[in-house]
């Protein structure tokens, strides 16, 4: 790898990271992404939501695989459990619901409330 490639690809990749990290949780919680304006006319199809959710999970994958054949550490910006995800690469029900340490938390405060 050149000079540059060795200055210049980490630092571009954690950008690439972040920005893909931010993009799928935004599809998580169904708030704009550049996907939607590649599909305006989708928005009122339920479907649209899934799939915007495996394009964006897609996304971190790929940027991820990426990262890894050039070496590049990944993990930094990432949770043990969504590092296990992403290892685990299949987007399941799981992913969705416990992507955000905090919106897990959210449910149990949540369920305590519910039980007093």
């Amino acid at each position: 790898m050149s000079d540059f490639a060795k200055t210049d690809l980490p630092p571009f990749f954690m950008e690439q990271l972040r920005r893909a990290k931010v993009n799928f949780e935004r599809a998580l919680d169904c708030k704009h992404t550049d996907f939607d304006d590649l599909y305006p006319y989708m928005n009122e199809q339920p479907q649209f939501f899934w799939y915007k959710r495996y394009v964006a999970w897609s996304e971190l994958l790929t940027v991820v695989r990426l990262a890894q054949e050039l070496g590049i550490e990944w993990k930094a910006d990432f949770t043990v459990q969504q590092v296990q995800f992403i290892e685990g690469k299949v987007l399941q029900g799981k992913v969705l619901d416990y992507w955000n340490p905090e919106a897990e938390k959210e449910e149990k405060i949540g369920q305590l409330e519910e039980e007093k």
